[in-house]
């Protein structure tokens, strides 16, 4: 009697088991169908806006004001491209841009990392002053007038420097850089360096810098892209044309196009076609290298991301 009512238990429980595994199961599959559906909605929305952009910048014109262009390009004409590729300022403003994006990188990289190890070492002499000193000027700034004030004393107006210079610290990817040093390097491989004989900075030449290939890779892209779009200090400060970064650039050439002024009304809409075409036109040439840059630095970029944002 025993053996049986211990066999029906034991029989119970494994339906019971297999019960439980098989609703597990099912609602696994639920979530995981939920979470396809909803990640493929939003790379939709994420990527038709881009290929949008591509298909618009080919079509013509008239189409995409008549918003016949919507999966697939109508009358394909490269006219848009051709007008924008044989202005020679186009060629200056990339060559200014590739300059002032190299210079701000290479300055950036010398700058952030090392602040960045530094701030992470607790035995940073005043480590809590630079820490304040750093924040403030991440939530208030001076104003667009003090600041203009400044560049003008230093004698940086019309020049490079003043695309440069104020680009080559951000406080946020500081503060990224100093939370992957504490999170990624291990305090047992600098007390053997120690050991060994090493100074400080033989250890973060030879042994922290070699190890944070991936904190470095992000804050290159990150410097890289942010100087590139940026427009708004060569407007304030720049008054040399043939020292327009690229964004100036396009950023003139639409408002010419969109000028109306003295202009019949034939005119008007030839300007207007222009101008829409060259808007599509603008961000593709404008975004080419960033997209070009991105594969070089893509396998290090999720691992520096992700150990430089948070801290165990």
């Amino acid at each position: 009697m025993k053996q049986t009512l211990s066999i029906n238990r034991t029989s119970t429980a494994l339906h019971t088991g297999r019960g439980a595994n098989h609703s597990a199961k099912r609602s696994d599959k639920v979530f995981f169908v939920i979470n396809a559906l909803f990640l493929g909605l939003l790379a939709v929305l994420i990527i038709y806006p881009l290929y949008f952009i591509i298909i618009a910048a080919i079509s013509d014109p008239d189409a995409v004001l008549a918003g016949r262009v919507v999966l697939y390009p109508v009358n394909i004409t490269w006219d848009g491209f051709k007008k924008v590729l044989e202005r020679q300022d186009i060629w200056t403003g990339y060559r200014n841009t590739i300059i002032y994006t190299v210079e701000t990188v290479a300055l950036s990289l010398l700058v952030t990392i090392p602040a960045g190890w530094a701030l992470s070492r607790k035995q940073l002499p005043g480590r809590k002053f630079w820490m304040v000193f750093f924040i403030i000027p991440m939530f208030f700034g001076g104003g667009l007038i003090p600041f203009y004030n400044v560049m003008s004393r230093l004698h940086l107006i019309n020049s490079a420097g003043a695309i440069v210079l104020p680009a080559i610290l951000s406080v946020w990817n500081l503060f990224m850089t100093k939370t992957f040093f504490e999170s990624s390097i291990p305090e047992g491989l600098l007390e053997a360096a120690r050991i060994d004989g090493a100074g400080k900075f033989r250890t973060f030449l030879v042994i922290v810098v070699p190890l944070s290939k991936a904190i470095i890779a992000v804050m290159a892209l990150y410097y890289a892209v942010g100087q590139w779009n940026s427009y708004f200090n060569a407007m304030i400060f720049l008054q040399d044309e043939k020292m327009y970064p690229l964004q100036l650039v396009l950023k003139e050439i639409l408002i010419a196009s969109e000028s109306t002024v003295g202009g019949s009304g034939e005119t008007i809409l030839q300007q207007y076609r222009l101008a829409n075409q060259l808007k599509y036109v603008s961000v593709i040439i404008s975004s080419i290298p960033v997209l070009c840059l991105y594969p070089f630095v893509q396998k290090y970029f999720a691992q520096g991301v992700m150990i430089g944002s948070l801290k165990d």
